[in-house]
C-alpha cells in the first residue's frame, strides 16, 4: 500500500485527502517510481481549482514534479533500469498518473536523469522550473552578454532559476514583485535591481536602470495591463516573453511600442520545449551543465513533510514564497 493526495471535485485545499491505496503496476511504456520528494507548482493549484489547460477526472491524482527512484520497470521500456534516479516532466495527465504520493507510475518518456550531485529535494525542484526559464530566456529570447532582462513574479521558482539563467549568460536580471518584503532576497539570489511594483513607477525604473536603453528581453509570468508598461520600457527590436497569467485582468495588446520599436510580444509554455526534442535536448545539455558546475542551483523556499503536504499547498497560495517549495517523503 502507498499513500496517494486525491480529490473528488474542484475547490480549494479542503478537497484534498490523502488516501492509501495498492501499489500500481507498471505497464508498457511506464515505469514505477518510489518517490523521495515532490517539487510544488503554480499548474497544481490550477488544476485542482478547476481552471487548468487540464481538467481533473474524479477521483483525481495531483502532481507533476518528483524525484525519486525507479522500482519496476514495464515491457518495453529499455531506456531505464530499476534503481535509476530520476526525476519527472509534465508530459502526463495528473488525473491518472499524479506524482503527489510515495509511490507512482508514470510514461518512460516523461522521466529524466537527476543530476548525481543534488540530493533529492534538490532534484524535485530544477527541471520544471529551469526547463521553463530556459526556453524563455536562451530558446526564444536569445538572452546574451550584456542584455538587461526583466523578469516578473520573480520571486517564484522559476523567477528565482531565470535570475540564475541570465547572470550564467552574462545578463543583467531585474527582478520585479509587488512588495517590498522580497526585495532583499532576490537580491541576495543574485538579481541585480529590484523593482517593487506596489510603489514604483516600473517603465521610469526600468529606464533609468538600463540608461534609457530599455529591457533585451522580458519573461512575464503576470500579464495584464501591466504589459503596457513593460512593453513602453522595452528596447528596439526586443522580445516579450508572456508565460503565466497571474493578473485576473485582462492583457492589452501593446500595439503603438510593438510598431515603433518592432517587438515581438509573444506566449510560450515549457511544453514547447518539451515536445520538440531537438530543443529539449539542448536544454537538458545546457542546464546540466549549470547544475553541474554550480552556477545554476535551486532555491529552495522551504520543506515539508509528506503528512504535510496540504498545508505546503496552502503555503504557496500564501505567495510568502521566494523560490521552490519541496515536499520530502
Amino acid at each position: 500500500m502507498a499513500r496517494v493526495v486525491k480529490f473528488d471535485e474542484v475547490g480549494g485545499t479542503e478537497v484534498l485527502k490523502m488516501v492509501d491505496e495498492p501499489v500500481g503496476e507498471a505497464g508498457p511504456g511506464e515505469v514505477r517510481i518510489d518517490i523521495r520528494a515532490i517539487g510544488l507548482n503554480r499548474s497544481e493549484v490550477m488544476f485542482r481549482q478547476g481552471f487548468y489547460v487540464q481538467q481533473p477526472k474524479f477521483p483525481s491524482r495531483i502532481g507533476y514534479e518528483a524525484a525519486g527512484v525507479i522500482a519496476a520497470v514495464g515491457e518495453g521500456v529499455d531506456s531505464w533500469s530499476i534503481g535509476d534516479r530520476v526525476g519527472t516532466l509534465p508530459l502526463f495527465k495528473m488525473s491518472s498518473h499524479g506524482v503527489w504520493a510515495e509511490s507512482a507510475v508514470v510514461p518512460a518518456h516523461a522521466l529524466v536523469a537527476s543530476p548525481a550531485n543534488f540530493d533529492d529535494e534538490e532534484a524535485a525542484a530544477i527541471w520544471i522550473a529551469y526547463a521553463t526559464a530556459w526556453g524563455g530566456l536562451i530558446d526564444i529570447g536569445v538572452t546574451d552578454e550584456g542584455d538587461f532582462v526583466v523578469i516578473t513574479a520573480a520571486s517564484s521558482s522559476v523567477g528565482t532559476a531565470a535570475i540564475q539563467i541570465a547572470r550564467r549568460v552574462g545578463a543583467v536580471p531585474i527582478a520585479t514583485t509587488r512588495t517590498a518584503a522580497k526585495r532583499d532576497a532576490l537580491l541576495a539570489h543574485g538579481a541585480a535591481y529590484v523593482i517593487v511594483t506596489g510603489n514604483e513607477n516600473v517603465e521610469e525604473r526600468i529606464q533609468k536602470i538600463t540608461d534609457g536603453v530599455g529591457s533585451r528581453v522580458v519573461f512575464d509570468a503576470v500579464a495584464g495591463p501591466g504589459i503596457e508598461a513593460l512593453a513602453a520600457a522595452s528596447a528596439t527590436g526586443g522580445t516579450i516573453v508572456v508565460y503565466g497569467t497571474l493578473s485576473s485582468d485582462p492583457t492589452p495588446f501593446p500595439l503603438f511600442p510593438a510598431i515603433g520599436k518592432a517587438l515581438s510580444v509573444r506566449g510560450y509554455t515549457i511544453s514547447e520545449i518539451l515536445s520538440d526534442p531537438e530543443r529539449w535536448k539542448r536544454a537538458k545539455s545546457d542546464l546540466r551543465a549549470g547544475f553541474e558546475e554550480g552556477t545554476l542551483r535551486p532555491t529552495i523556499a522551504r520543506s515539508f513533510g509528506f503528512d504535510k503536504i496540504i498545508d505546503a499547498q496552502r503555503f504557496m497560495e500564501s505567495n510568502q514564497n521566494t523560490g521552490k517549495i519541496v515536499v520530502v517523503v
